[in-house]
C-alpha cells in the first residue's frame, strides 16, 4: 500500500456496479476517475458488469474443495487465501484492495442495499484470512485487517432527499448504509467517510447533474483530509466480553445505531 503523505500520490480503487455503461452510476464512475487522475491519484477501476464478475460464493472458489464434501464457507475460504489457493478473479481484486490507500464504491441503491454483484464481490473477495478471521488482528478498529484504508460510499438514490432524513419514511441515509460502512468498511479496519448521495436520480437534469458533480469532486478532493466517521473501537470502546456497548458509555442523545458513534452526528 501506498504510504507517502497525505499531499502526495494516493492510490485509489473504485468499484462500480451497474449494467447500463450509459447510467448515471457509470457517469459519476467515470468523473470519479478522471477528477483523481487529474489531482496527481492513480486509479484502478473495477466495473463488475463489465468485468462479468461472478456474484456467487460456491465450491467453485475452492479449487481444494473435495466433491460431495460439505461445503464451510468460512473454513475453507480462510484455507483457501493462507495458502494462496483462491481463484485467479479473487486473488486479482484483493490484490487491487491491498494497493489501494482508499476503496471508493460507486452503486444505485437497490432495495436499500448494494446491487447482488456488487455484494457478491464483497462476499467473494473479503475472504476468511484476508478480511476477517483469527489469522487476521482483531475486527472493528484502525487495526484490524484492512487498516490503513479510507473508503467512501457514492450512491445515486431514486428519492427524494427528504425520504432519507432523519424523519423520512425511508430512514437516515446512513442507518440504511450501516452494513457497509460499519459492518464492511469499518469491521475490516478501514476508515469510512460519509456517504455521497444523488437523490432523485431517476430524471436528474442536466443543471442538477452539474451540481451533482461539483459536490463529488469536493467530497473526493476531501478523500484523505476528510473526518472519518468516529466509529468506536471494539478494543478500548467500550464493550463488554459479548461485544454489547457498557451502560453509561453512550455519547449523551445517541440511540440505536448511533451508540457506536463516538460522537453524535451533527
Amino acid at each position: 500500500m501506498n504510504t507517502t503523505g497525505p499531499q502526495q500520490r494516493k492510490n485509489v480503487l473504485v468499484v462500480t456496479a451497474h449494467p447500463d455503461p450509459g447510467s448515471l452510476t457509470a457517469s459519476l464512475t467515470g468523473f470519479a476517475a478522471e477528477h483523481l487522475r487529474a489531482s496527481g491519484h492513480e486509479v484502478r477501476v473495477s466495473d463488475l458488469y463489465a468485468m462479468k464478475w461472478k456474484a456467487v460464493v460456491d465450491a467453485d472458489d475452492f479449487p481444494d474443495h473435495t466433491p460431495g464434501k460439505r461445503l464451510d464457507v468460512m473454513d475453507a475460504s480462510e484455507r483457501a487465501t493462507l495458502s494462496g489457493r483462491l481463484t485467479p478473479d479473487v486473488a486479482a481484486e484483493q490484490e487491487k484492495v491491498l494497493w489501494s490507500d482508499a476503496v471508493v464504491l460507486q452503486f444505485p441503491l437497490w432495495w436499500f442495499s448494494m446491487p447482488a454483484v456488487l455484494k457478491g464481490w464483497v462476499d467473494r473477495v473479503f475472504s476468511a484470512g484476508f478480511a476477517y478471521g483469527p489469522a487476521v488482528p482483531p475486527p472493528y478498529g484502525d487495526g484490524a485487517a484492512l487498516a490503513g484504508r479510507r473508503a467512501l460510499v457514492s450512491v445515486t438514490v431514486g428519492a427524494r432527499e427528504g425520504a432519507f432524513s432523519d424523519r423520512g419514511v425511508h430512514g437516515a441515509l446512513p442507518h440504511v448504509l450501516h452494513p457497509v460502512q460499519h459492518g464492511l468498511f469499518w469491521f475490516t479496519g478501514m476508515a469510512p467517510l460519509e456517504p455521497f448521495a444523488v437523490y432523485g436520480a431517476n430524471e436528474l437534469p442536466e443543471e442538477d447533474f452539474a451540481r451533482a458533480r461539483r459536490a463529488y469532486a469536493a467530497r473526493l478532493d476531501g478523500l484523505f483530509t476528510e473526518e472519518p466517521v468516529a466509529f468506536r473501537s471494539l478494543s478500548g470502546g467500550g464493550y463488554d466480553r459479548d461485544m454489547r456497548l457498557l451502560p453509561g458509555t453512550e455519547t449523551p442523545g445517541a440511540t440505536g445505531l448511533d451508540l457506536h458513534l463516538r460522537t453524535v452526528r451533527g
